[in-house]
This record gives C-alpha cells, sequence and structure tokens, in this order.
C-alpha cells in the first residue's frame, strides 16, 4: 500500500512540475495582412472634381459611414480600395464618370484589453504587430500582488492561452496580440 501511494505522489508530482515547463510561442494569431476598416475608423471619401461630394466621415458604431447623393454605405471590414469601388460604383448611376479615392485619417478601431492585476486596466489601441509584453506596458505593468505565472489571454474567437510573465521577459515566449483579444492578469 505505501509503495502504491508513493507512486502515486510521484506521479502527480511530474505531472503538475511539467505543466508549466514548456514555453509558449506565438499561437498563430491571425496578423493584420491588409489594413480593413474598423468601427470609430475616420476616412475621408473624395470624389475628383465633385467637391460637394466628398467628405471626411467617421465609421458608425453600425460600421456604416454616410455621403452625399448615396446615403448609408457599409465599410466596417472593408479596404480602402473596396470602398473606394464600393462609392464609385454607387456614384456612377448619378455622376459622369466618378472618380473615388478614400483616405483614412484616423485608426480608432482595433483594440487590445487588459484587466486584473495591472497599474491602469483598460482599452488600448491595436496600430501595430503587438505582444503580451507590450499591452502590459501600456497598462502601466504588474501590480505588486499579481500572480507572474499565470497570465491568460482571451482570444476574440474563445480561444485561451495561458502564459508566465517571467518566460515574455526572457523571450521563452512570444504571444502576439489581435484586434478584441483580452490579457488578464490574476
Amino acid at each position: 500500500m505505501t509503495r502504491f501511494v508513493g507512486s502515486w505522489m510521484a506521479a502527480a508530482a511530474l505531472v503538475v512540475g511539467c505543466s508549466h515547463s514548456a514555453p509558449v510561442t506565438d499561437d498563430e494569431v491571425k496578423h493584420i495582412s491588409e489594413f480593413r476598416l474598423s468601427r470609430e475608423d475616420v476616412v475621408e471619401v473624395s470624389v475628383w472634381k465633385e467637391p460637394e461630394l466628398s467628405r471626411t466621415v467617421p465609421v458608425r458604431p453600425d460600421g456604416r459611414i454616410t455621403l452625399p447623393l448615396i446615403g448609408d454605405v457599409k465599410a466596417e471590414g472593408l479596404t480602402p480600395a473596396e470602398l473606394e469601388d464600393t462609392v464609385q460604383k454607387q456614384l456612377a448611376a448619378l455622376v459622369r464618370d466618378p472618380r473615388v479615392t478614400v483616405i483614412v485619417h484616423d485608426v480608432n478601431g482595433q483594440r487590445v484589453y487588459v484587466t486584473g492585476m495591472v497599474g491602469h486596466p483598460g482599452a488600448f489601441p491595436l496600430r501595430n504587430t503587438m505582444g503580451v509584453l507590450q499591452a502590459l506596458a501600456l497598462a502601466g505593468g504588474l501590480a505588486e500582488f499579481a500572480d507572474r505565472g499565470s497570465i491568460t489571454v482571451l482570444r476574440a474567437d474563445g480561444r485561451r492561452v495561458e502564459v508566465a510573465y517571467d518566460d515574455l521577459v526572457t523571450g521563452r515566449s512570444k504571444v502576439t496580440l489581435g484586434p478584441g483579444d483580452t490579457v488578464v492578469v490574476p
């Protein structure tokens, strides 16, 4: 009986001891390959030789923009070139040979969130590739009693990734954040 209990405890120690031994590598978050418009972005829609049809407008919370003559146009999720094509096609019936250009003025829509035991929890703009360590820096770093060993990244698609702060600092782990991801520090 003693041998059985001793073997069981050794096996349990092996399993527990190995739970954090492998560093987390980037789990293939969908990297931003081409820019797509998001809510709260600000775009200038310019129609050549038609200044009264040109406007600088925000992408509304419903994902649309409003332009003269054509009204509401879906913008969220489109590239600037796709929005140009959409506006140009809608104006074609109203304006002779419309030439449309879309210029992105402000990128405000994509955000990552940091919550828990950090200096300043909140939402932060995702303007480039950002890792967990950079997001923690924007949030004022870890609080005094934060659990450095089990930081969790909640992906926008529902997946979970756990990483240790020391692995991030030493470079053994690298986790890149995507739009809508949340970093939770217990």
